[in-house]
């Protein structure tokens, strides 16, 4: 039986987002992620600040993405057809994401205002489908919480060929070593997303099912732990705008500039978790008549239900 302490430690980690939002495009049930976190103020105008932590030419992340769109296609994680369907049904599916999808880009990639939520989906992709000790015995495997399958993770991605279930940590597309898994499992314990508290080693929305995907890549190619913590920073940066201007904001109050920021601080509970982020920005002065949208640039086309309090982009 569980003593009191327990309890509380259970009552905080439940995830948000064992519920999850869809809506319907063309028949299928398609999981809609781009919700604005009403904790975080309206966008602060593009300014000298906005084009540090989202420039505009985009940031490159030190990995190649290869052909592993097509593999993931190839084993049914990601349903080519369907996939192509949602973003050419909004008039969005350019060449760079056919490329990515199908082709084999070798370059490295560059993530931008305008690709963010597509890179986010591809990630999410492969967070799910790649083969890791974290998917099959970490929190996510946990039957307190109801199984791997009732997460927004794994429920909303309705774009696999078949359940999303069936392609959960089933696919080998690199294998780590036991260096690169401890470097993943070190790493994805130390970075949070403001539409909750749990961090990337409990992945059950999107977002953080793509940022383990991400650090999977990441390891996989050889990039370093300095290296990973800086990217994930800036990834996490294009997939939550207005949550970290909101944070780089009151780090520049505090007379800090973000090129002097530690990432892994900056990416932990203090700062990138939903409780932490709260506090951040009650205390962030916003500029007056300042405002309108940010985000990755997709439209989901549709409504969500309001369980979820979750910004960024995604299918």
């Amino acid at each position: 039986m569980e003593n009191e302490t327990e309890k509380k430690t259970l009552d905080h980690l439940l995830p948000s987002s064992i519920l999850f939002s869809a809506l319907i495009i063309s028949g299928a049930w398609i999981y809609a992620a781009e919700l604005k976190n009403p904790r975080a103020p309206e966008k602060i105008a593009r300014t000298e600040l906005e084009e540090k932590i989202l420039p505009s030419a985009g940031v490159i992340l030190p990995v190649s993405w290869g052909d592993l769109g097509a593999e993931l296609v190839s084993v049914g994680a990601i349903d080519a057809e369907k996939f192509r369907a949602v973003y050419e049904r909004r008039g969005a599916f350019t060449d760079e994401y056919a490329s990515l999808l199908l082709g084999e880009n070798n370059g490295q990639l560059k993530i931008t205002n305008e690709n963010a939520g597509y890179l986010l989906n591809l990630f999410w992709a492969l967070g799910l489908a790649n083969k890791n000790p974290i998917l099959d015995s970490g929190e996510m495997a946990d039957l307190r919480y109801g199984g791997a399958g009732n997460f927004a993770s794994t429920g909303g991605w309705t774009i696999a060929q078949g359940n999303a279930m069936n392609h959960y940590s089933r696919h080998q597309f690199f294998e780590l070593t036991r260096e690169q898994q401890a470097l993943v499992d070190k790493i994805s314990r130390g970075i949070y997303r403001p539409c909750c508290d749990n961090s990337t080693h409990f992945p059950d929305c999107n977002h953080g099912m793509a940022m383990l995907g991400l650090l999977e890549l990441m390891a996989s190619q050889g990039v370093n732990e300095e290296d990973m913590w800086k990217t994930a920073l800036a990834v996490n940066s294009y997939w939550f705008p207005n949550e970290y201007l909101t944070i780089a904001a009151y780090m520049k109050e505090k007379g800090i500039d973000w090129e002097d920021v530690n990432p892994k601080e900056i990416l932990g509970t203090g700062y990138s978790s939903a409780s932490g982020f709260a506090k951040i920005a009650s205390q962030v002065t916003v500029p007056q008549g300042q405002g309108g949208g940010s985000g990755c640039g997709v439209d989901t086309g549709g409504t969500v239900a309001p369980q979820r309090e979750q910004s960024g982009c995604g299918i």
